[in-house]
């Protein structure tokens, strides 16, 4: 006796067996292998805190995670691998933040703070590792650094976030001119990384009260480029960061 097919594939029961069973297997494996990826990151965190990044190996990760040397190196190639998989989890999780803190506001000030303290929230459980973000950025061969190309994808998320502040806002803003905002706004969002890296006080509480005074200023400024006298001044800044800062973005 034949098995039964399925009348609209004419695939036998057994088939649709298999496929969900394979189905299964790649679902598992994947959430495995996340799983994974995941042990190894927050294991490599926790030995830079605990030895510094220059003296932990990727053996050490290994060894700490419990997992061959060669599973390591699958999921990361090299430590700087490590560092920008966590940035990259720092970025995704501002990003998400930032956008349910600025949503019920429209002013273009309050939506900066919001954007703001949401990656202070994000970033601050992680100061020990500002000084390297410091040698990074300093390091113009570093691909760590936040003006990299590497860095690219990650520092394109952050500037879209600010796009949306802008965008968001009830600020009247010169057309041309909000296209070109958020590569402005990341620079003082880099500004205040770097305040805040040397930032002792509690809970980041003068980096939080710095975002407060300046995000009015730089909302006010931004008012003026509804000005045509001024908004020369916005193109200017903007080229000047495309050819100085972020050249190969050209």
């Amino acid at each position: 006796m034949g098995e039964p097919r399925d009348s609209g594939t004419g695939r036998t029961g057994s088939d649709d067996d298999g496929v969900a069973v394979a189905r299964d297997r790649v679902e598992n494996t994947t959430a495995r292998g996340d799983e994974r990826k995941a042990l190894i990151l927050d294991t490599a965190l926790r030995l830079f805190e605990r030895d510094g990044y220059e003296k932990t190996t990727m053996r050490a990760i290994a060894k700490e995670a419990g997992v061959s040397v060669g599973n390591a190196y699958y999921y990361f190639a090299s430590k700087d691998h490590l560092i920008q998989a966590f940035y990259d989890e720092v970025s995704d999780r501002h990003v998400e933040q930032a956008l349910a803190a600025m949503r019920p506001h429209r002013g273009l000030a309050p939506r900066l703070s919001a954007d703001l303290h949401a990656w202070i929230d994000v970033a601050e459980p992680y100061r020990e590792f500002a000084a390297q973000f410091v040698k990074n950025a300093v390091d113009p061969n570093s691909p760590l650094s936040p003006f990299s190309p590497e860095s690219k994808p990650t520092r394109d998320k952050v500037i879209d976030v600010h796009r949306r502040a802008v965008l968001g806002s009830t600020a009247k803003i010169d057309r041309e001119i909000a296209e070109s905002l958020p590569e402005l706004l990341w620079m003082h969002h880099m500004a205040i990384v770097l305040f805040w890296v040397y930032d002792r006080s509690a809970d980041a509480r003068r980096t939080r009260e710095l975002i407060d005074r300046t995000t009015p200023i730089v909302a006010r400024v931004i008012g003026l480029s509804r000005f045509k006298m001024v908004r020369p001044l916005f193109r200017e800044g903007e080229k000047l960061i495309r050819d100085f800062l972020l050249p190969d973005e050209q």
